[in-house]
């Protein structure tokens, strides 16, 4: 007598979604991701100098030591 073997997907199946579908969400979500940490990085390591550049090109035109001093 042959038992009948029957496979389980663990995690939450869902139910009528097509692989591909799934798939596309799940590379979405990585995609989404990776740009959010990118983003992150580029804020991080650009604001201060993005703002002395704003300063440098206003009227009267400032030198960096004036930029850069806290009074």
């Amino acid at each position: 007598m042959a038992s009948k073997v029957t496979l389980k997907a663990k995690g939450k199946a869902t139910k009528g979604a097509r692989p591909d579908e799934s798939s596309t969400a799940r590379c979405v979500k990585e995609w989404s991701t990776w740009a959010m940490k990118k983003a992150k990085v580029i804020t991080h390591y650009g604001f201060i100098p993005l703002v002395i550049i704003i300063g440098m090109n206003s009227e009267p035109k400032p030198s960096l030591s004036q930029l850069l001093s806290p009074v």
